[in-house]
């Protein structure tokens, strides 16, 4: 029983990074691509966010490469959860449309 709850624990802990790292990156593009220096915000942001990410997967793992495992899939699971949040509703794009073709 306290080894499910410990791989539970893992993958909550995995959402929670990649809430942090996938998030904090959707936040540095909003405030990036109006700022006169982007290359700093997105620079200083990998840095944070990487360090933040490898931290944590560190201190969850423990040394046990199950509990890693179960920390990778959570911070898989926030990604698509952060993307799915983060795509344009469809209210949005028939509010908005003009849409960018691509010549072949």
């Amino acid at each position: 029983m306290t080894e499910f709850l410990i791989l539970a624990l893992a993958l909550a802990e995995g959402l929670s990074i990649g809430a942090v790292f996938f998030g904090g990156l959707w936040w540095t593009i909003h405030k990036g691509v109006s700022s006169n220096h982007p290359a700093i915000w997105f620079f200083g942001s990998l840095l944070l966010r990487m360090s933040i990410a490898l931290v944590g997967f560190y201190v969850v793992s423990a040394g046990h490469w199950e509990r890693l495992l179960f920390c990778l899939l959570g911070f898989v699971l926030a990604r698509l959860s952060i993307t799915r949040l983060a795509l344009p509703s469809e209210t949005t794009e028939a509010r908005n449309p003009k849409k960018v073709t691509h010549a072949p």
